[in-house]
């Protein structure tokens, strides 16, 4: 596994495990951002049991007179690094205020990155994204299980398969509760975006009173990704066509597919069916151009490249490279991490968090619902995946988010997130009940805190993150 320099574990006078910080690896490496490793049960109903190691980073606070305590991060993913965080924050323009008033801390979730990683030992080609594949037909849905079972069955034999079971969003909660009291803190704050949100929403479910202020950017719904999540990407790209098909017509002259947005949505179905037909010289199918498009729905910066795959698939140009959109493993490049850590994490995670069917042909008429539903992208969210195939049976039931505990939540949302669609944040925010107050921005994609430049969002945000204080009741926020 990764090792981080200059990191380990001794015991503290009162008893508790110390963290001994030194530098971090080259590809966590940053200014102010420091590393270490800490020792958790691999199975917490066995804490003398077998060990693993989670990775640390810290960005401490450069004004000890302003720090209010500490604020651990989660990246997403499930499945990404989280090392670089504190850095991210940063990088994204987070207020200076903001980041004196804590010691920002990643965390190689378990299973992940420079923490004990798991692999599935698979290739490249082998399963390129758990965003499952657009069936056509029913006969697809056969043939994609068995493609999937055979992935799973590369996870359960890989040669990390003793730890496979336990890689879950509730222990991945209890390692972030040995990091605080590594730390020696009674409470901390968070920050999680996407998957992030849900890992956050079980640490303060399972840890209410030592949960501080508590942010989430980008919801999930109450039940992490599990098939109601996974069904709803139907739902968020439908919500997000409009603001690509607008951006699109606007440049009609520079792009043609359209001089409105409905003729562009047109063409969307014209390229699909065409490619559906008789691929591209690249190799785009109708279901690479789907799962493409859906990808490159995640930031707005990417729409102009996408405007330019469609144009070049439309009239039989070469097709310019995706310039990226879905969260992507961070720990590309560093040689002690399987090349398969990111794809494999996020399998172990979704699969072992809760019980998914195992009856191919309920997906075959889950699809059929969907496309009829979502006809654009509903026949990709309910196709079946590795999930229905896994080797293990979940070690324990999910974790019920529930209102028990202090009001100290803030969630944000904008309201066409095609990657975690507002239907399932509105779901979290009824189960977090009174311990939330949900900020909603009229704006299109994924994430949005600092991302959007959306000046009453990132007010009402940076202002709770200072101050712990949120509106009084839920809040939209128009567009700019």
């Amino acid at each position: 596994m990764a090792a981080l320099s200059s990191a380990g574990c001794s015991s503290a006078d009162a008893g508790e495990p110390k963290l001994d910080w030194g530098k971090c690896t080259k590809d966590v490496a940053a200014p102010g951002v420091e590393c270490t490793t800490l020792k958790v049960p691999l199975d917490y109903e066995k804490p003398d049991g077998k060990k693993i190691e989670i990775a640390v980073s810290r960005m401490a606070s450069k004004n000890p007179d302003k720090r209010h305590g500490v604020l651990l991060t989660n990246g997403g993913g499930p499945g990404g690094q989280t090392l670089t965080m504190p850095a991210t924050l940063k990088k994204i323009g987070v207020p200076q205020s903001v980041l004196d008033t804590y010691d920002i801390i990643g965390v190689d979730p378990r299973g992940v990155g420079h923490s004990t990683p798991v692999t599935c030992g698979l290739g490249a080609t082998d399963h390129p994204s758990n965003i499952p594949t657009y069936a056509r037909t029913g006969a697809d849905v056969t043939a994609e299980a068995k493609r999937v079972a055979a992935v799973a069955d590369k996870c359960g034999k890989s040669k990390t398969a003793d730890i496979l079971p336990y890689i879950t969003t509730a222990n991945t909660a209890r390692d972030l509760d040995q990091v605080r009291e590594a730390l020696g803190e009674s409470k901390v704050s968070y920050y999680g975006v996407s998957y992030g949100t849900y890992l956050g929403s079980v640490y303060t479910t399972l840890f209410p009173e030592r949960s501080d202020r508590v942010f989430i950017d980008s919801v999930t719904g109450p039940g992490g990704w599990d098939e109601s999540f996974v069904r709803k990407f139907g739902e968020g790209f439908q919500n997000r066509v409009p603001d690509f098909a607008e951006f699109a017509a606007a440049q009609d002259e520079k792009y043609g597919l359209g001089a409105t947005p409905e003729a562009v949505e047109k063409k969307y179905y014209e390229i699909a069916e065409k490619l559906d037909a008789k691929p591209s010289p690249e190799g785009y199918t109708g279901q690479v151009f789907r799962q493409v498009t859906f990808s490159s729905f995640y930031y707005d910066s990417e729409l102009p490249n996408l405007a330019e795959i469609w144009k070049a698939l439309d009239t039989d140009q070469p097709v310019p490279t995706p310039s990226g959109g879905a969260e992507g493993d961070a720990a590309a490049g560093s040689s002690d991490i399987p090349t398969d850590n990111y794809i494999a994490s996020q399998m172990h995670v979704i699969c072992n968090d809760s019980n998914w069917s195992e009856d191919v042909a309920a997906y075959a008429r889950n699809v059929e619902e969907d496309r009829a539903k979502f006809p654009m992208f509903g026949a990709a969210g309910a196709d079946i995946t590795p999930c229905a195939f896994w080797p293990s049976e979940p070690v324990e039931p999910p974790v019920k988010i529930t209102d028990e505990g202090p009001s100290n939540i803030l969630m944000l949302h904008n309201l066409r997130d095609n990657a975690t669609p507002l239907s399932g944040a509105r779901e979290m925010r009824a189960a977090l009940g009174d311990r939330a107050r949900m900020v909603t921005a009229d704006q299109g994609g994924h994430l949005a805190y600092k991302y959007l430049g959306n000046k009453c969002a990132d007010d009402i945000v940076t202002k709770f993150l200072l101050t712990g204080e949120r509106p009084e009741k839920d809040t939209a926020c128009e567009k700019n």
